[in-house]
């Protein structure tokens, strides 16, 4: 299946086929007739015309569900706290929702946490009024037109007014099927005065070929609302990425991510926080490594829209082998955000001579009372740590290990979910050694 053979009957068929209101499948149709006229997105300094982003053999598979805990696979039980007793998990399997767990306390408070279909046919005008209209619009580029016209899963997570959650709500999106094909789309809406901790994991159990990831995130935080957002993405080498996480915080909100990259594919990362409101605060830490002959892009931005307006942007980036890691930071403070402060640090380390890593941060100030600064730095393994390490009897691989684990400790260490920082961990250690 090519861009080329989905055409209208097929788009239309497979909406119809999930009972979607009228006018998801209208927003579909029309994001179909925009494709052809939009351009490819262009993230700087990575080339990404031979990459595949539009040809794949199915736009879905049929995955059986997990009825209880017990038939988790063992990748899923090691993500999950199967002790808790409060579990607010959704787990799909490739495009199926496998498995939902909601307390019902949170219920009995209002909160909806469901697969995104589920949420367009029983909570249809909620789901219209945030669904590609405040963060994320259909027609900016190709793959945004391509998303809206084919997505195929995700989950709504709606939090009402004065509703503070204490307990992480958590999704994890299992891909096990060599033919699956993700159009995931997640989106997050905390109302006034509320608060949430989403954490989600993208994984892959099987080696793939040829196969393609397009995921969108919206999240949307109202007036005085505080999200975190932790995300560890682990999809295989075969699997070309497209990702885009972006949030809106309205007045003297907070939209906090912790996000662990960590695909083994060539994969382009659009990270975006809108500080549309007074007040608002907006901060990203990131944490990658790349090995092998992957290429990897990955840009962060701040806007600050509102007035005393705060962002922070950390990254930390281990380049291995012939990987290729670019990280663009991006703070843009527009004109009347005054009293406003942006900051972004990104700093990469290379550990082979064909490694390469990029920082470019960029500062776009239009506003004459506010504070800015950056810092990035690009660098090999200090041959003096290594030298101290090996003095006192450690193997140089074990040296490299442990100066990688004190080089992103910065960043993983700050991050605000103990879950996400535990796993992050796991997964560095793996892809280290």
């Amino acid at each position: 299946m090519t861009i080329e053979t989905i055409d209208t009957g097929f788009v239309s068929s497979f909406s119809k086929g999930m009972s979607e209101p009228a006018w998801f499948e209208e927003l579909r149709l029309k994001a179909l007739t925009q494709l052809e006229e939009l351009p490819m997105p262009k993230p700087d300094k990575t080339k990404i015309d031979k990459w595949n982003f539009t040809k794949f053999n199915r736009h879905t598979v049929t995955s059986a569900a997990y009825a209880s805990f017990e038939e988790f696979p063992e990748e899923v039980k090691a993500l999950v706290d199967l002790e808790a007793k409060n579990q607010n998990l959704y787990i799909q399997r490739n495009q199926t929702p496998a498995f939902l767990s909601l307390s019902q306390e949170l219920k009995d408070k209002g909160v909806i946490f469901t697969d995104i279909f589920t949420a367009a046919r029983e909570h249809s005008d909620l789901l219209k009024k945030y669904y590609m209209t405040q963060a994320i619009n259909a027609d900016e580029h190709k793959l945004t037109a391509l998303h809206a016209a084919l997505v195929n899963g995700g989950v709504f997570l709606y939090v009402p007014k004065n509703v503070e959650i204490s307990e992480p709500i958590q999704a994890v999106y299992v891909h096990d099927d060599a033919q699956a094909n993700l159009f995931n789309h997640v989106l997050v809406v905390a109302d006034d005065n509320s608060s949430v901790t989403y954490v989600e994991n993208y994984i892959s159990t099987m080696e793939v070929s040829d196969t393609l990831a397009n995921i969108l995130t919206e999240v949307i935080a109202n007036t005085n609302v505080r999200v975190q957002y932790g995300a560890v993405d682990t999809l295989a080498k075969g699997m070309t990425t497209y990702v885009n996480r972006r949030g809106v915080a309205g007045r003297d909100s907070r939209i906090e991510w912790a996000l662990g990259l960590m695909n083994e594919g060539n994969t382009i990362s659009e990270n975006t926080t809108n500080l549309l409101g007074d007040g608002s605060y907006g901060d990203t830490k990131t944490v990658v490594v790349s090995r092998g002959d992957q290429s990897q892009n990955f840009t962060t931005k701040v806007v600050h829209f509102g007035k005393h307006t705060q962002g922070n942007i950390l990254n930390h980036g281990v380049v291995k082998d012939s990987a290729t890691s670019i990280f663009n930071g991006i703070g843009k403070i527009e004109h009347g955000a005054s009293k406003s402060d942006a900051e972004q640090t990104s700093r990469v380390l290379m550990l082979s001579e064909k490694a390469r890593g990029d920082a470019n941060p960029i500062l776009l100030i239009d506003e004459d009372d506010v504070m800015a600064g950056h810092a990035a730095s690009v660098g090999r393994v200090d041959p003096v740590q290594l030298y101290y390490l090996m003095s006192r009897g450690i193997p140089q691989t074990e040296a490299e290990r442990l100066v990688i684990h004190g080089f992103l400790a910065p960043v993983v260490n700050q991050l605000p979910i103990e879950h996400v920082k535990k796993q992050l961990t796991e997964v560095i250690e793996r892809k280290v050694r």
